[in-house]
């Protein structure tokens, strides 16, 4: 039987456009003819993109290193090192999308729009004649004892030779991302680790006081402590919301938190609202600003330090009057203000769900794939891509950076194979 086509990628996000792309510019390279299509559940495509950095879309960083991402670090650096963020910046310039580099690092594309991006990425496989088949949700894949694969849809019966899964993760199940190339991805014989939101805001106990500081950002040090030890520290802007704390420094241990209570761990989030500086060091400030001004209220002393809200909340949840005077506080008052200054306890009751996780942590793990051609190991003709495996990155554009050089792995190598 011939197949329908030589190449079918399931899924037009990101990862899914680039691979195409990419393959199909690599036969065009090599003269050789490559009949490719990419299938989504979608009736519009790139929702993910579109909503992504505020609409702005945050399509990479300018400096992209392993230690960036969660997950096999030596198989990440080798992905990352064949297509790096410069790589990414001449590709997009090439699709008629110059990027600007922001204060933070971000890149984004000079026009501020989202949209540009991804009518850049569907131009181009237009001209690459890729057609990509939208409401065409696979339901199963398996494989011919001829090694042709067999792709029931919505739509009918495709048969292909080679299949690219880049159906994302679970994050924005709105989009239509809902895991669905993980259950393909189990039948074939391929295991997936814990899944759970990344990039998600979290949301504090109810008798907490953060819905009287909505809006105010600031930076600070995040511990994360699972069974008692430290498996993360960051500094970084934190923000508090009506619903608990959001922000880029959230965001980025979320993944720690939500995996160590998918896993039964005990796990708590400490915050040190002096970055830099800790308890002895904290102390002896306070000690040093009392003795210099000898009448200042502690409210007028932290509010020098910290947003007034902020700082007038912490003293009230340390049991302190805020007109009280610095340097009248006992020695135990001052202590016990010194900790929720440095190793302040935030109440986590749960992470914001799927609906507001911008990424996934877990996924297919990358050892049972071939970095070097993102092919699988364990089914010859499988390769899979972006978010369906287990590589998270943190805020920023770093898991578009992974989309992209996943993408451009798996379709130079689909092309030269086939």
């Amino acid at each position: 039987m011939l197949p329908d086509y030589d190449l079918v990628i399931l899924g037009a996000g990101a990862a899914g456009l680039a691979t195409a792309i990419f393959a199909a510019e690599t036969a065009a390279q090599r003269q050789r003819a490559l009949h490719i299509a990419v299938l989504d559940s979608a009736k519009k495509i790139g929702a993910k993109i579109l909503v992504s950095g505020g609409g702005r879309c945050n399509v990479t960083h300018d400096e992209v290193r392993p230690d960036d991402f969660n997950g096999s670090r030596t198989i990440i650096r080798n992905i990352l090192a064949a297509f790096d963020a410069q790589a990414t910046v001449r590709w997009f310039a090439a699709l008629g999308v110059p990027l600007k580099r922001e204060e933070t690092g971000k890149l984004f594309p000079v026009s501020d729009s989202a949209r540009t991006v991804v009518a850049a990425l569907l131009r181009r496989c237009d001209e690459l004649t890729v057609p990509i088949l939208t409401q065409h949700r696979v339901s199963d894949l398996t494989v011919e004892q001829s090694g042709l694969f067999v792709l029931q849809h919505e739509q009918g019966t495709y048969h292909a030779r080679r299949v690219i899964l880049a159906t994302g993760g679970k994050s924005l199940p709105r989009t239509g991302s809902v895991g669905s190339g993980w259950d393909i991805a189990k039948r074939l014989g391929h295991s997936v680790t814990t899944t759970v939101p990344a990039l998600v805001p979290l949301v504090l106990r109810e008798k907490m006081f953060h819905a009287q500081l909505a809006g105010i950002s600031l930076p600070v040090e995040l511990a994360t402590f699972v069974t008692g030890k430290v498996v993360d520290r960051r500094v970084g802007s934190l923000l508090w919301t009506h619903f608990g704390v959001s922000g880029p420094v959230v965001m980025d241990v979320s993944r720690h938190w939500t995996l160590a209570r998918a896993h039964g761990h005990a796990v708590e989030l400490r915050c040190n609202f002096f970055p830099g500086r800790d308890f002895p060091q904290l102390e002896k400030w306070l000690l040093e600003t009392a003795s210099a001004r000898s009448r200042v209220s502690l409210r007028r002393a932290l509010g020098e330090r910290l947003p007034d809200r902020l700082a007038e909340a912490l003293i009230q949840w340390s049991g302190i009057e805020g007109e009280a005077i610095l340097s009248q506080l006992t020695r135990e008052q001052r202590r016990v203000l010194v900790h929720s200054l440095t190793n302040f306890l935030l109440p986590v009751e749960r992470d914001r769900g799927w609906n507001f996780a911008e990424v996934t942590a877990g996924g297919v793990p990358l050892e049972e794939i071939n970095f070097r051609t993102m092919e699988s190991r364990l089914v010859k003709g499988l390769s899979l891509v972006g978010e369906i495996l287990d590589c998270d990155g943190r805020i920023g554009g770093f898991n578009f950076q992974w989309a992209w050089a996943t993408g451009y792995v798996a379709g130079r190598a689909v092309a030269a194979s086939v």
